[in-house]
């Protein structure tokens, strides 16, 4: 009796074994990964510039300011700030038959600096005050992914379904560079809410879409930079894309539809208030490539379209006309972006990045046109006819450790309006064209995990 009993616990601890091998088989574990860096800059302006996040995220120079025979704009300025810091989680290993569950969560600190409360700031100093305060966490992404595996006969096709706050897929390409902004303005640049599907046909095609919100980066209009228009517009971003790799090549095409409404209400010539159907649609392109080979790698990536102020592209969108009945009628202004990046190396990693930025203005002419109907990148400015970026960059990489230095050279041509802010027929500022420039240095020392 006494063998039996220990014959029957083996059995059933035997089964017990092999239930949870089989349970784990259909649906296995979560697996965590914890990932992200310490990262710190030091930063170095010959002009004063546009930028964002404790003016790490660098966008251009300002134009001249002239007063009283001094050029306001023109003062350098030294930064070193320890600032996005990021720290991330992925969630794979979920699965039920061919269904396989993923997640991430991502965060860093950014700058959550306020200006100045001295009245005075602006007296003394030419512009940006905001060197006062404590960094602030924020979200960077956060979705969820359900992929439907080995679809097909060939079982080579896939289909996944990610929901959640991403990058947008015009911006998910990014050259090979340190500095905060990637690149931009001269390619989109963008995170928000989303949901995309991207169906792998075969080895080498994948057939994207999308359905986007905004958050963080939004169209600009009547009340300034806000996600109101496309709330009360109530058509998200639509896009789609198709990409083609095969070894160490890759390329992708894509078009992003945008239709909001600028304003829910409106004035008669009576000054009775009104519901308005005001909307402004415009469409954007790209094509993007990349080659790796060993060491060496390159990509570029080329936009153009209409509008994309809302991924920090440097363009936007013009009242055009105004009617009897209150409404207004829009026109986008287009816009062409590119870059190329080059690099080479492992442990000592050299970068050269090259950005090219032309603002084309409206399709059509119109009779008349001041700065106050252009609605352009709260980022940029209505004046801006081109510019351009030349950015070699030195990495050296050592464990997981990064130490990268930079120079860039970021040049604007800018025009001056007509009397009383009136531009030309096409929306552009085409008067006395001239150039201003900025060196920048930036050095940075990261450390991943």
């Amino acid at each position: 009796m006494r063998y039996l009993k220990i014959f029957i616990f083996a059995a059933l601890l035997a089964f017990s074994a092999q239930s949870v091998t089989a349970a784990e088989k259909a649906e296995p574990k979560n697996n965590f990964k914890l990932y992200g860096f310490i990262r710190n800059y030091f930063v170095f302006d010959s002009r004063e510039s546009v930028s964002g996040t404790g003016d790490l995220f660098y966008y251009l120079p300002k134009d001249v300011k002239m007063q009283d025979g001094i050029d306001l704009n023109d003062q350098a300025s030294f930064t070193y700030l320890s600032l996005t810091s990021r720290l991330g989680l992925d969630v794979t290993g979920y699965q039920i038959g061919n269904v396989h569950f993923s997640a991430k969560i991502e965060g860093d600190f950014y700058s959550g600096l306020s200006n100045s409360s001295n009245a005075n700031a602006g007296t003394y100093f030419p512009g940006n005050t905001k060197i006062s305060g404590t960094a602030q966490a924020r979200l960077r992404q956060a979705y969820a992914t359900v992929t439907w595996k080995e679809l097909g006969k060939s079982q080579k096709n896939s289909v996944a379904l990610k929901m959640g706050q991403a990058w947008h897929p015009m911006a998910a390409d990014m050259p090979h560079i340190f500095s905060l902004e990637a690149g931009a303005p001269f390619g989109p640049f963008s995170r928000t809410p989303q949901v995309t599907m991207d169906a792998n046909i075969g080895s080498n095609w994948i057939v994207s879409a999308s359905a986007i919100w905004q958050m963080q980066y939004q169209s600009t209009g009547p009340v300034g930079t806000s996600a109101i228009y496309m709330k009360y517009g109530m058509t998200p971003e639509i896009y789609a894309g198709l990409t083609y790799k095969t070894g160490g090549f890759l390329a992708r095409a894509g078009a992003d539809l945008v239709s909001i409404k600028p304003r829910v209400l409106g004035h008669t010539e009576s000054g009775s208030t009104v519901r308005v159907s005001d909307r402004k649609t415009s469409l954007l392109g790209y094509v993007y490539a990349q080659y790796t080979y060993k060491n060496f790698a390159v990509k570029a990536k080329t936009t153009f379209g209409q509008g994309g102020e809302h991924m920090n592209l440097m363009s936007g969108y013009a009242k055009v006309a105004e009617n009897v009945d209150g409404s207004w009628e829009y026109a986008s202004l287009r816009n062409s972006s590119s870059w190329l990046s080059l690099t080479y190396g492992k442990k000592w990693q050299g970068v050269l990045f090259l950005g090219y930025v032309k603002n084309l203005g409206l399709a059509d002419a119109v009779d008349s046109l001041v700065k106050g109907d252009v609605y352009f990148c709260s980022n940029g400015f209505s004046n801006l006819n081109q510019m351009y970026r030349i950015n070699p960059q030195l990495i050296y990489n050592i464990g997981k450790m990064n130490i990268g230095l930079e120079y860039q050279w970021t040049a604007v041509q800018y025009g001056e309006y007509y009397g009383g802010g009136a531009m030309n027929a096409y929306g552009l500022a085409d008067q006395n064209l001239h150039w201003v420039g900025n060196n920048r240095i930036n050095m940075m020392v990261k450390f991943n995990f």
